[in-house]
């Protein structure tokens, strides 16, 4: 059992359970156990496998097992049945063989998702970190698609580009369109488009520091609120090199750019190309000049949620290490 100091959504220091910040956020200020009722569906239990059969598996991208969670009346975190819409997602512990450090994978997803939203003012989903009852850690997130009367719209970007298996391989949310094409996106669909072009241009420079190289165009989507849609909350954020064997620099085949680049030595990347992804999206010099700076300084705040997490002391001191690596080669001349 993991022993919990912390608050295990926000990683702030002197709780054993989530802080009361993080019970208003991640649960509408109810009385929430960061341990669930139930055991991990690797557990083996028959009990587990009968509610998880029920529940189902979510239809949604990624290596992960992901699943529907609902709170009940009792303020007990509990699998969605059938008929009844999720409004959490569970992410369990994964068990592919091309992954490595399974057991870290919630508190490495928790971590960049919280220094996005606390250390660099990235809009995000409401996330955190539970327990099964055999202390095996899952991530846990909200829906920001749900609201009480149903859900909202809501298109990723590999569907608003028209790709889909039928039309573009299995692998066609990373080797069609590049970040370049993403703003096009935006820019085509939403009617505040710079507000959301910057937003999107930070989410860009943050995955390129923090090593996610599964920013595929799946993971990113535009949803529509009030009419309007807009860039949806940041999600499935994570440093993807402590989890698999052979990371890259960017998870579109493409990259940066509509033509591609050449990527085979990454000594060859410099802040100059995320200025000129800036300036081809339509961002002013001063203003995508003013992000790349601020991304690339090393940021103490950073380094000590890096610190409070629950990685492991080894994992954290990487993830620090291969993020001022990242932040060396997008730092200004």
């Amino acid at each position: 059992m993991i022993n919990v100091d912390r608050c295990p959504s926000l990683l702030i220091e002197g709780h054993t359970t989530y802080s009361p910040k993080a019970l208003k956020d991640l649960f509408y200020g109810r009385s929430v156990n960061h341990i669930l009722g139930f055991s991990s569906p690797n557990s083996g239990n028959s009990t587990t496998y009968t509610s998880v059969k029920n529940a189902g598996r979510l239809s949604l991208s990624g290596a992960q097992s992901k699943f529907g969670l609902i709170l009940d009346e009792d303020n007990n975190l509990q699998y969605s049945p059938k008929d009844i819409p999720s409004t959490y997602i569970l992410k369990p512990r994964p068990l592919g063989y091309h992954l490595i450090n399974h057991e870290y994978c919630a508190a490495n997803e928790n971590l960049t998702m919280q220094m996005a939203s606390q250390v660099y003012g990235i809009e995000t989903a409401y996330n955190g970190l539970c327990f099964y009852d055999d202390g095996q850690p899952a991530y846990l997130t909200r829906r920001f698609d749900i609201h009480e009367n149903g859900k909202y719209a809501q298109e990723d970007f590999a569907s608003l580009m028209g790709f889909s298996k039928d039309n573009g391989g299995s692998d066609f949310k990373y080797n069609k369109g590049s970040y370049e094409e993403c703003a096009d996106v935006i820019r085509k669909n939403v009617k505040a488009a710079m507000i959301d072009i910057l937003r999107f241009f930070q989410v860009v420079l943050y995955n390129f520091i923090t090593l996610n190289d599964d920013a595929h165009l799946k993971n990113f989507s535009l949803i529509k609120r009030n009419g309007e849609y807009r860039l949806s909350p940041a999600y499935d954020l994570i440093n993807t090199s402590l989890q698999i064997y052979e990371p890259r620099l960017f998870a579109l085949e493409k990259g940066l750019f509509k033509e591609g680049m050449h990527l085979s030595d990454t000594r060859h990347l410099t802040y100059k190309d995320f200025a000129e992804l800036g300036r081809r999206i339509g961002l002013p010099e001063k203003l995508y000049m003013q992000e790349i700076l601020r991304f690339s300084t090393p940021n103490k705040a950073a380094d000590q949620i890096i610190s409070r997490s629950y990685l492991s002391p080894e994992l954290q001191k990487s993830y620090m290490q291969s993020m001022h690596y990242r932040q060396f080669m997008l730092r200004p001349n």
